[in-house]
Order: C-alpha cells, then sequence, then structure tokens
C-alpha cells in the first residue's frame, strides 16, 4: 500500500463479523466454556474464593498506592490539574483510589478498564468509569485507537484515546478466559464437596435385605432411611426389622486426593494471576522466610506491570505531549515495603548516613511528625554536637 493509501485510509477501522453460534461470539457475552461443561463469567469466577482474593489484592494494592503529578525538578506539581485526579478526586462522586480499584478490577476480569476524561477548556477535571460491555475499540490502520461507547439511551458515541483512561491487562485478555479450565475445575470442585455433604447423605454404608426387593419399595426404604438418618438427623440409632442389616463403608476423600487437587486449583489460579501462592492462603508449604518473599515477589512481579500501566494511562490523558517533557505521573511503592521493619529500618539509617534524606524525610516516611532540627543532613552517626566548656569548680574557702 503507498504511503498515499495509508494516509487516505487513515481512521478506517477493519471489521469482522461472526454469527451468535460460534463460540468466538461468547465472550462477548462474557461467557467462556470449558472442558468440564461449566461455564465460566466473571461473575461466577469471583466465586472462587482463590479467584477473588487475587483480583482483590492487586486491585487494592493499586489501589491505595500513592499517585502524584511531579515537575521535571521533582516536586509535587499541585498546581496541576492532573494531580488532584491522581491524588485526590477523580470527580465528586469517586476518589482516585476507588477509581484505579474499579479499572484494575474490570481489567481482570474483562481485560478492559476504562474512564473518560471530561474536559473544561482543554484541561482534565474529571475522570468518569465506563462499562467495558458498553465499550468497543476501533484501530485504524497505523493501530491508533478509538473508542465506541454505547449510550443508555440508544445512541453511540465515539471518543478519541487521549480522552479515554484504558487499562488492559496482557494482551487485553482477561485471565478469567485464559484461566477457565482451571476456574472451572475449582467450581466442579466446590460443587462436588456441596453434593457431598448436602444432608449429611454421604455413603456411609449399605442397608442389606434378605428378600429381593421391587424398585417401589426399595425407593420408599431409601427414603424412609433418610428421612430418619439425614440432615440433623444423622448419626440418630437406627432400628431395623425385617432381617435387615447395616453395613458401614469406610469412605474418605483423602483416597481420592480430593484436598491436593483443591489445592493444586489455588495454584493454578495463583499462575494465572501472576500472584504468589502464599498470598492466597494457600500454605501447605509455606514458612515465615518464604512468605516475606513473596511479599517481595509480589511488589516486583506482580504490580510493578499494573503501576507501570497505571503511569503510562494516566500520562497519555492528562499531559500533553508538550507538557510531558516538564511534568511526569508516578506511583511510590514504598509503603507496601513497610512490612519488611529490619530492612527498612537499615535503609533508612544508610540514607541518613550518606546525607541522601534529613531525619524529618525519615519520620515523614514512618507518617511521625517533623521536628524543628529535624531538616539538618548532617551525619547523626559522626557528627557530635560542639562541645560546650566545663564550668568553673568552686574555689574552696581554704585556697582563698
Amino acid at each position: 500500500m503507498s504511503s498515499l493509501a495509508r494516509i487516505a485510509g487513515r481512521g478506517v477501522s477493519e471489521k469482522k463479523s461472526i454469527r451468535l453460534t460460534d463460540p468466538a461470539a461468547l465472550p462477548l457475552f462474557g461467557i467462556a466454556p470449558s472442558a468440564s461443561g461449566i461455564t465460566v463469567t466473571a461473575a461466577s469466577a469471583m466465586r472462587v474464593p482463590a479467584v477473588r482474593r487475587a483480583v482483590s489484592l492487586i486491585a487494592e494494592s493499586v489501589a491505595t498506592l500513592p499517585f502524584k503529578a511531579y515537575a521535571e525538578n521533582k516536586d509535587a506539581a499541585k498546581d496541576h490539574p492532573a494531580y488532584s485526579l491522581v491524588h485526590d478526586w477523580a470527580n465528586d462522586w469517586t476518589s482516585a483510589e476507588e477509581l484505579r480499584e474499579l479499572l484494575t478490577a474490570d481489567a481482570l476480569l474483562t481485560g478492559h478498564g476504562f474512564a473518560q476524561v471530561v474536559r473544561v477548556e482543554g484541561r482534565p477535571v474529571e475522570l468518569h468509569r465506563m462499562d467495558p460491555g458498553a465499550v468497543s475499540i476501533d484501530y485504524d490502520d497505523f493501530g491508533e485507537p478509538s473508542y465506541r461507547v454505547q449510550l443508555k439511551n440508544g445512541g453511540n458515541a465515539v471518543l478519541a484515546h487521549h480522552d479515554v483512561l484504558h487499562i488492559q491487562g496482557l494482551r487485553g485478555v482477561s485471565p478469567i478466559v485464559l484461566a477457565r479450565e482451571a476456574i472451572a475445575l475449582a467450581l466442579a470442585a466446590e460443587g462436588h464437596l456441596a453434593g457431598f455433604f448436602k444432608n449429611g447423605g454421604r455413603p456411609s454404608g449399605v442397608i442389606l435385605h434378605p428378600n429381593k426387593l421391587d424398585a417401589e419399595t426399595a425407593k420408599k426404604l431409601a427414603a424412609s432411611w433418610f428421612q430418619s438418618h439425614g440432615g440433623e438427623q444423622s448419626g440418630s440409632t437406627a432400628i431395623l426389622d425385617e432381617g435387615m442389616a447395616f453395613k458401614e463403608i469406610a469412605v474418605k476423600l483423602a483416597d481420592a486426593e480430593f484436598s491436593e487437587v483443591r489445592r493444586e486449583q489455588v495454584r493454578e489460579i495463583a499462575r494465572a494471576f501472576n500472584v504468589p501462592p502464599a498470598l492466597l492462603y494457600e500454605l501447605s508449604r509455606g514458612t515465615w522466610s518464604n512468605f516475606e518473599q513473596s511479599h517481595r515477589d509480589f511488589l516486583t512481579g506482580t504490580l510493578r506491570p499494573w503501576i507501570a500501566r497505571w503511569q503510562a494511562a494516566y500520562t497519555r490523558v492528562l499531559l500533553t505531549p508538550e507538557e510531558r517533557a516538564s511534568f511526569y505521573i508516578e506511583a511510590t511503592p514504598d509503603d507496601l515495603l513497610s512490612v519488611e521493619f529490619a530492612a527498612r529500618a537499615t535503609a533508612y539509617s544508610q540514607y541518613r548516613a550518606m546525607g541522601a534524606m534529613t531525619a524529618n524525610e525519615v519520620r515523614s516516611g514512618l507518617n511521625l511528625a517533623a521536628l524543628p532540627e529535624g531538616n539538618e543532613l548532617s551525619n547523626p552517626f559522626t557528627t557530635t554536637p560542639d562541645a560546650k566548656p566545663a564550668p568553673a569548680a568552686p574555689k574552696d574557702s581554704q585556697d582563698e
């Protein structure tokens, strides 16, 4: 294609048509089929405790990180409109933290999270979350996206890429879709276990009758047994007549390694969301040492990609190309390291010794009030205050 043809075709999006019965159409309705026969959706996946824990852990951790707009001299740019939107309030009814939590959860569950940027005279003033199901993305020949939003009145609106805060997972695909088999197996295991204990109807034994029973008699006998010894009546004394006998059958879930299957599903879900299993409370192999290491792995391996996505998305819609040379938006994950008390104290001590931080900066990091004399960069481990002369000894009367 010639350069002129490419320019002429700019803004034309590629369109594909599929039938509603095509399996490729199922994700459009939030439906992901699985080999186990269980349909996995965002709502059904959240019923799996491991999935809910992974989603809430990532979304809430990203939400609580302090995002700020900075000038090139590393001072907080509180006068820039982006500062309030990323640090304080996204709009009058949604805090910046709540918006990050909602959009990160949308990206984890559906693959995409969207918020419209409301501008007044070209300056961003508010961010409004949009339902991911109401937004479709069109790409032109150059890969520039535009966003088609279905309005509640039935109409459509097309927004440019700089008017939509867009957060997406890896390649825009939700872990729910990619790990649907693991999630479906977890749902199947939950359903099996629930049915196993339902009404106390576990196969604890069989009733032996000396005579051959017809189907109707056997059905009535079974119904009578469960009515007398099922549910809250489980374990009550049984009285048998007509020569019947009860033979106990020992059945253990461990025989089928059922517990290990459920633990493995938690580990599979942890892999899908890139979360250390220990943080999903799968502690079968957990120790104090590797649990602390899991928090560090979570920060470096799980959160940092999401932090980078948020920083880039904020910068794309809240800073103009010209402003990006003088301003930047950044998150500070230091609070996530507060569990490492000894390591943090050592780091602060070294920063003070090298003159990189003042006492008040250290106290600010510990959320303590500043001290009047705490703005000195001198090394407190080597510098001593000026020595005052010792007071003169009183003269003895005999010396006089």
